[in-house]
């Protein structure tokens, strides 16, 4: 039977696989051991590139990011950030909706997680929305769009994903995502304001400045954490993983010493939890370096330039058309594998047409993070709807609405280059 052919009926088994619900690392291991079997390409490659994928001290901050989130959450200083954020925002029609994406914003300076920043903020701030007089739908879906920044504020999951795979500057990546991330938010609250004033929901109380000057006091540590984080990082005096364990160092001993919500019994529970999750996302980084090599092997990079190219050969043309293909993905697929899988194949496109590296790893993640809210897939949906017990269904219309708000910006940051770079020679380029 000819390759093709082969191929073609590989994949199309692999899809029915993801369809019914197979995990995704298996499914992309079957496709790349099964097409390697059709190709003749050698098997032994498969487990050393698997071992030499991990092997990079750049990826150390990837698990002490995840555990930095659990603690901030399970110490109590989440809720802490949330609170200040209502106090400066209160006087608003919608100020508690617009709290909550704040809250995410501050949050996601800390921890880099999107379904973490969902998880523990939506857990925060519902039943208080709902007892404020939001549409509970409403205030799901709030917390699940407010969550997309979670891997677009540094520090980020999956910048440090994408510096890996495309051999970019970790640090570089987080610094352009200080701007986009924050206008992001300004989007989402820009529809939260609106809607919130339209039909009347959530009180507003007068502003007081003592108020906020003692939620300020009391989510000092959070501050502090977000300072080590940016600062180190931005300043050059820490690289991103020596930055992720010193946090993860003050945020446990935060927990434990100053606002002692975090207890010796309880702290092997906390890193079982970041234990799961990096045992998910590690072997999907390893595995995509398998893919990547049999995609180069069948050409596939040359077949997507290819139809990129036949819209038009402008920056203009080659960029909206990637990012439509990111949508796409992003409407079945988790921010991981659409990195994993289209990274490498539309960012050499991207920059073959001008557009800058670090540049098009912005438009792209903002890209993948939409996705986190939009239907069938919209894993913050999901997340929100779990730890609401609001139906997924529900949550959608209210998840488009913020999806429009988030789709502004994006094109804003695709073609307004500076939002992404201005803050890059800070750095020394």
């Amino acid at each position: 039977m000819d390759q093709s052919v082969l191929i073609t009926l590989i994949s199309a088994g692999v899809i029915g696989l993801f369809l019914i619900g197979v995990p995704i690392f298996l499914v992309i291991g079957y496709w790349v051991l099964g097409v390697s079997l059709v190709i003749d390409f050698t098997l032994a490659n498969i487990g050393v590139t698997l071992f030499e994928g991990l092997n990079f001290f750049g990826l150390l901050s990837l698990p002490l990011f995840i555990l930095t989130g659990d603690l901030i959450a399970a110490a109590g200083i989440a809720r802490r950030l949330a609170d200040f954020a209502h106090a400066c925002l209160c006087w608003m029609r919608g100020g508690l909706g617009l709290a909550t994406i704040a809250s995410c914003g501050l949050f996601a300076a800390i921890s880099g997680s999107n379904s973490a920043t969902t998880a523990t903020i939506g857990g925060i701030m519902h039943p208080l929305l709902v007892k404020d007089g939001y549409d509970s739908r409403f205030a799901a879906a709030t917390a699940a769009a407010g969550g997309t920044v979670g891997i677009i504020v540094p520090p980020s999951i999956i910048f440090i994903v994408y510096g890996f795979l495309m051999n970019l500057s970790i640090s570089d990546l987080f610094v352009a995502g200080i701007l986009p991330g924050a206008l992001m938010i300004i989007a989402m609250q820009s529809v939260c304001w609106w809607l919130s004033k339209r039909n009347n929901w959530g009180s507003v109380t007068p502003l007081k400045w003592g108020h906020i000057g003692l939620t300020a006091k009391r989510a000092y540590l959070g501050f502090f954490a977000i300072f080590i984080v940016i600062y180190g990082i931005y300043s050059g005096i820490f690289s991103p993983t020596e930055a992720a364990a010193i946090t993860v160092g003050f945020c446990l001993l935060a927990g434990l010493f100053l606002t002692r919500e975090i207890s010796w019994r309880g702290l092997p529970d906390i890193l079982l939890r970041s234990g799961q999750l990096t045992g998910m996302l590690a072997p999907m980084i390893a595995i995509s370096i398998v893919m990547q090599q049999v995609f180069g092997l069948l050409g596939v990079s040359e077949a997507v330039a290819d139809f990129v190219g036949w819209f038009g050969d402008s920056e203009t043309v080659v960029l909206l058309v990637c990012m439509g293909i990111v949508m796409a993905a992003g409407c079945i697929l988790e921010s991981l594998p659409v990195t994993v899988i289209f990274a490498p194949i539309l960012a050499p496109i991207a920059i073959a047409h001008g557009v800058d590296p670090v540049h098009f790893s912005v438009i792209f993640l903002v890209g993948a993070a939409i996705g986190f809210i939009t239907p069938p897939f919209g894993l913050n949906l999901f997340v929100a709807s779990g730890v609401t017990g609001i139906p997924y269904a529900k949550l959608v219309r209210f998840a488009t609405m913020y999806m429009s708000g988030l789709v502004v910006a994006w094109l804003l940051i695709a073609f307004i280059p500076t939002l992404s770079l201005s803050l890059l020679p800070k750095l020394g380029g």
